[in-house]
Order: C-alpha cells, then sequence, then structure tokens
C-alpha cells in the first residue's frame, strides 16, 4: 500500500451528512440537544427542575470519547491500552487514588475487551463518540449527582430514562409529527444551528462528480430532516450533486455483513415502502440498505470488479470502524478537536461563520465563556494525549487516549472539516496513518498540538 493517499484514486466518494458535509453551530446545538433531553425527563419521568439549569462553565464537562459506567454511575476517559486515565463519578473527578481502588493498581476497565474489538453496544456502558449524543454525558452526569443528592441509589435504572429521552427527541416519526423540542427547533430556525458549505466545498464536490467519481451520501438521519440539511447547506438543487443519496441507514449495522444485513427500500413522501429490494439496480435515494447490496451497484457503475472507495464520516463507532473493517474502505475521520488543539479554521469556515452569525445570536453564553464542546476541556484534558499517573502521583507518563488510538487504526486520514481540504486539488497527495510511522503522520494540514508535544519529549 502506497504511503500516500489521494482522492484522484478513488472511484467512489461517499459522505456522512452530520458533522462531516454538514458543520453546525455546535454551542447552540449542543445547547438545544442537551434541553431536549433533560425536559424530556423533567416533564415525563418527574426528575428534578434544576437538571434544565445550566452555567457556561458546567460546559466544560461536555467531552467526546467517554465512556458512561451504567453500573455505577462513572465516567472514564480510557487510554489505547484500556487503562483509566481519567474518571468522574458524576460531574465529580475521582483522584488518583480513587481510580486504583475502583479499578485496581493497574486501573483496567473490565469492559474494554469487548468496546475495542466490535463497538457494539452494551448493557453495561455506553460510548459517547458523536456530538448528537454528546450532550447526554453532561445530562447522564447531573442525573448522577442528582440522584445521589436524594440519598438514591445509582444503578443502570436511570439509563433506561436516558434512552427513552434520546428516542423522543430523534425517532423517525418525531420530524414529521413536530414531537419533542430537537427537530420543531431546527425547522423552526435552520440558521441558528446549521452552517452552510461554502463556495469551495461546493465547487469541490462538483470538480469529483465532473471527474467522473460516484458520489454517495449514506446518513443514519431519516430523510425529511436529511432535505431540510442539504437545501439550507448545499441549495435546492443538491440531490444533483449525489448518485445516491442512502437515509436511515441505520449505521454500523449497515456495514455488518449477512445474516444481518436489511433490505433497501424506496420511499414514496418520505414513507419506506413496506417491501424491501432484493437488490439495488440503479442510482436514487433509498432508505436503510445494506453494504454488500450497495457495493454491486458500485461496480456496475464504475465497471470495475473492486470500485476504490473512501468513506468521509465523524464517528468511530458508525463510520470509521465499520466502513474500514468490513467494506474494506479508505476512510477520512472529520476530528473537529483538532481545531481546539492549534490547527486555526479554514478561510472559507471563518468567513462562513462570519455571514452567518449575528451579534444578537452570540447571546449570553458566549460572553460568558461556554467552551465549544471540541476545545480541550480543564476537567477531561486532550482528546489525543493524557497524562498517566500512577498511585502515590510520582510517575507521570504520556498515553495516547484509546480515541486517537482508533483514529490512527481504522482511518486512513484525519481532517478538522471538509473545508480543509476543498481548495486542494483532487490529485493532492496526503500522507496516511501507519504503523510504521510517527504517529503524527496522517492528520492534515498538521497534528493536533497535543500530539506534537507528545512526540517531541519522546524524541
Amino acid at each position: 500500500m502506497s504511503e500516500y493517499f489521494s482522492l484522484s484514486d478513488c472511484d467512489v466518494i461517499g459522505f456522512d451528512l452530520d458533522h462531516t458535509l454538514c458543520r453546525y453551530h455546535l454551542k447552540e446545538t449542543s445547547r438545544l440537544i442537551y434541553e431536549s433531553f433533560a425536559r424530556y425527563l423533567v416533564e415525563h419521568k418527574g426528575y428534578d427542575m434544576d437538571l434544565l439549569n445550566l452555567t457556561p462553565a458546567t460546559w466544560d464537562f461536555c467531552f467526546k470519547g467517554l465512556v458512561v459506567d451504567l453500573e455505577d454511575g462513572n465516567l472514564v476517559k480510557l487510554a489505547e491500552d484500556g487503562t483509566v486515565l481519567r474518571a468522574t463519578h458524576g460531574t465529580n473527578d475521582l483522584s488518583t487514588e480513587e481510580i486504583i481502588k475502583h479499578y485496581g493498581p493497574k486501573r483496567e476497565w473490565k469492559h474494554f475487551n469487548s468496546l475495542n474489538t466490535s463497538f457494539t453496544r452494551s448493557a453495561n456502558y455506553y460510548f459517547y463518540d458523536n456530538y448528537f449524543d454528546l450532550p447526554g454525558a453532561l445530562l447522564c452526569g447531573r442525573v448522577v449527582d442528582m440522584l445521589h443528592k436524594r440519598g438514591n441509589e445509582v444503578n443502570s435504572d436511570f439509563w433506561k430514562d436516558m434512552v427513552a429521552a434520546i428516542d423522543h427527541n430523534y425517532n423517525t416519526s418525531a420530524f414529521k409529527e413536530d414531537t419533542g423540542t430537537y427537530f420543531p427547533s431546527v425547522k423552526r430556525d435552520p440558521g441558528r444551528y446549521l452552517q452552510p458549505c461554502s463556495d469551495s466545498v461546493k465547487s469541490w464536490l462538483h470538480s469529483m462528480k465532473n471527474a467522473g467519481k460516484v458520489l454517495l451520501l449514506i446518513t443514519s438521519s431519516h430523510s425529511d430532516y436529511c432535505r431540510l440539511i442539504c437545501e439550507h447547506i448545499l441549495g435546492k438543487d443538491f440531490e444533483e450533486l449525489f448518485d445516491v443519496i442512502i437515509t436511515n441507514a441505520l449505521k454500523p449495522g449497515f456495514f455488518s455483513l449477512v445474516p444481518q444485513q436489511r433490505p433497501f427500500r424506496t420511499l414514496v413522501n418520505d414513507v419506506e415502502e413496506k417491501e424491501g429490494l432484493p437488490s439495488l439496480d440503479k442510482p436514487g435515494w433509498y432508505s436503510q440498505g445494506n453494504w454488500p447490496h450497495l457495493h454491486e451497484l458500485l461496480k456496475t457503475m464504475t465497471g470495475k470488479p473492486e470500485p476504490k472507495v473512501v468513506y468521509f464520516g465523524d464517528s468511530m463507532r458508525s463510520d470509521m470502524f465499520p466502513a474500514s473493517s468490513f467494506g474494506k474502505w479508505e476512510t477520512v475521520m472529520i476530528v473537529e478537536e483538532m481545531e481546539g488543539e492549534g490547527i486555526p479554521k479554514s478561510d472559507a469556515a471563518m468567513s462562513n461563520e462570519a455571514q452567518v452569525e449575528p451579534l444578537e445570536k452570540k447571546g449570553k453564553f458566549e460572553e460568558q465563556g461556554m467552551k465549544s464542546p471540541s476545545a480541550v476541556s480543564n476537567q477531561w484534558g486532550s482528546y489525543f494525549v493524557d497524562v498517566h499517573r500512577s498511585g502515590g502521583g510520582d510517575e507521570e507518563s504520556q498515553k495516547l487516549t484509546w480515541c486517537c488510538h482508533c483514529i490512527h487504526k481504522y482511518s486512513t486520514m484525519a481532517i478538522p472539516s471538509v473545508e480543509h481540504i476543498a481548495d486542494l486539488p483532487l490529485d493532492y497527495k496526503f500522507p496516511r496513518f501507519s504503523p510504521d510511522k510517527p504517529c503524527t503522520t496522517g492528520y492534515y494540514p498538521r497534528p493536533p498540538d497535543s500530539l506534537l508535544k507528545r512526540c517531541e519529549s519522546l524524541s
């Protein structure tokens, strides 16, 4: 395999939608998602009204890559070998001594092997790896705090209520029926939450299409929400950009092989047809589906027995791991946390934000310093690297986080946003991640600060 990766070598270029092609205003969206979940717990499950009150400082807790241990209400940040780097009970930090008391002298998290090898969901833990459910980590922590305050035992029962809150706001009929808090708010004021694609990204998509590439859009969002987003960020004619659009794809299940595969379904007025399709025989807009059937269609469309596919996505669990492990696709991970570590926003993104963020929208939270969920957290540290302290606090070693290790293992390369590469020629050669190369190789335009510092300290 070449040590470089180029889009011009690919026959098919696929995109996830949310937080990949579509960038959200993270602060606004995170507050909305938190409120959607919390409101449900308060109004439908009798939880404390206080869950709805947040200060800007509270948002420092909101950090991607945490795992909530449903058996004891702890949230943990893991190193690449599954040791616990930091942990909280609810939102309260556990000291090194408490971590060792809880997880043993080696600080081993007992479910690591199952999470690390398959990313499957479990009754024992939940992995927060995308911005759509991330505010739930903060809510989880606050619910555990609240249970303690009431003197209630913390066990996995509270999680059933959390799952109900997620389902209430995101289920496939919520958009059409205007239920929950999330969809009605985005429908009312899409510009408050969604960032339109820059002209350079639109031109980039057109240039790939003109170069004969097959363009795919694969999202777990339902067709009605997908249409709202795409019309807002790409324009009314967005369907002309993509050869195949797949909504309600139910990733990662989309990529898992037979016999779990789901048939593709056609849509009529955003309603799925009852009968599944035996195969996919032409381009178009479909719902659900599975990777093997899509693969057969791509062979026909490209005229190649093994078309080369690259897929852009932001979720390790839903995009990177399954697409690279099952689909054997090249994968480009969108890691917004890179912007929190010294990589400037692209020029296009900067001018875009300036246009769409009128001053009154910046609101009080901005002035009082709400942290963006993609920025480095005081409580949790860096997304990429952290200090591992042994008992007694003497020895300190810098370890890669498990999330960072997964980026290197399952992604071809990582970028902060598609804007960062949209102005480059299609034959631009990107260095790819490789076990034989330093762990800083594979990030474009450059590695995050914490990784650079770690490499300097090791050399």
